[in-house]
């Protein structure tokens, strides 16, 4: 980047963002059961781990992580659980967060994914993501595609869009009758924007896991997220790297990265399918402290800790299946059409 601003920056306005005091918080879900004796050779969970302290040795910095598998008896596990309760800015995986409480809203009839909203050039935001790239604006666009921008591409301009529809107080409001207690956005003096705000690995997790299991929001609303998370198009520079097109097809992901005074920060957070189709794995990373500031691309050491822990976890989750939400998904294969 030409000049050294934090992409948070871009999102607010109105008011100076509050400092943030990371700081550990108590566990905020009920944790899954922890790993029993996975230290044998070849056991997949210990690979997972292994695999873990060696990549966040290699890139430096401070994590924050929680990964969580299903078992052979159908169990979720926690595989990593390091600093999970740390409460940390989100950046741009907390969008995953403003989706949930968006479609919330859509569940409860008081929204729809059809209804438009005008795209006009007040509102563009720069940074990561389409809508700036047309450098004309004056479209009516939907709900459904700004939040498919938002997700699949990351666009800035989309949170301005959800803050129209589902203003900053409201988000948190939906956050917290959903049972998260830190995870929420960071309002501004203008009700409609905000900054993007804080969260924990372990609340990541569980919105994760809930979100893929249907009961977080309608299984209609969670197929259309997913959907959107899972499409190859996405996000490939970290866990989905080393992966064919198909592979990719069955990992959900969503990243985020930025930087403060204390360094750069990298993140990811996302789950993994079975080849039935059934959720199997969640994992969610957040490392900061880090260095190469203004590298966003594949070659950032902490994306390439992600890279080779995406392809240790999804090789782990080849042989497992839950049987118990088999029947409950629909697996989401990629096609190309016409060589695309």
């Amino acid at each position: 980047m030409a000049e050294q601003m934090s992409r948070r920056a871009a999102i607010g306005i109105g008011a100076a963002a509050a400092a943030l005091v990371a700081t550990p918080a108590g566990a905020v879900a009920a944790p899954s059961a922890p790993v029993g004796d996975a230290s044998g050779p070849g056991g997949a969970q210990a690979l997972i781990g292994r695999a873990y302290r060696q990549q966040k040795a290699r890139a430096g910095g401070v994590w924050h992580s929680h990964v969580a598998m299903v078992d052979g008896t159908g169990a979720l596990r926690t595989v990593v659980a390091d600093d999970a309760d740390r409460v940390t800015h989100g950046y741009s995986v907390q969008k995953l967060a403003v989706a949930v409480a968006v479609m919330d809203k859509i569940d409860r009839g008081e929204l729809s994914l059809g209804q438009r909203l005008d795209l006009t050039g007040d509102i563009i935001l720069g940074g990561s993501g389409i809508y700036f790239l047309h450098t004309v604006w004056g479209d009516e666009i939907t709900v459904a595609n700004f939040l498919t921008a938002m997700l699949l591409v990351s666009d800035n301009t989309s949170v301005r869009m959800c803050g129209r529809v589902v203003p900053a107080l409201e988000i948190n409001e939906i956050l917290a009758a959903k049972g998260f207690t830190h995870t929420r956005v960071e309002p501004v003096a203008n009700p409609n924007r905000f900054f993007l705000g804080v969260t924990t690995p372990r609340e990541t997790h569980d919105l994760l896991w809930r979100l893929a299991d249907k009961t977080l929001l309608s299984t209609r609303s969670s197929d259309f997220l997913l959907g959107i998370l899972r499409w190859v198009n996405g996000y490939h520079d970290g866990i989905r790297r080393d992966m064919s097109s198909a592979e990719r097809s069955r990992v959900a992901t969503k990243y985020g990265a930025d930087f403060d005074e204390s360094g750069a920060a990298r993140h990811e957070a996302g789950i993994m399918f079975d080849a039935t189709g059934a959720p199997t794995l969640t994992y969610a990373f957040f490392a900061d402290s880090l260095g190469d500031l203004d590298n966003y691309g594949g070659t950032h050491p902490a994306v390439r800790a992600h890279a080779t822990l995406g392809r240790v976890m999804f090789d782990a989750v080849g042989p497992v299946t839950n049987d118990a939400a088999r029947a409950r998904h629909s697996v989401h294969r990629f096609r190309p059409v016409n060589g695309g």
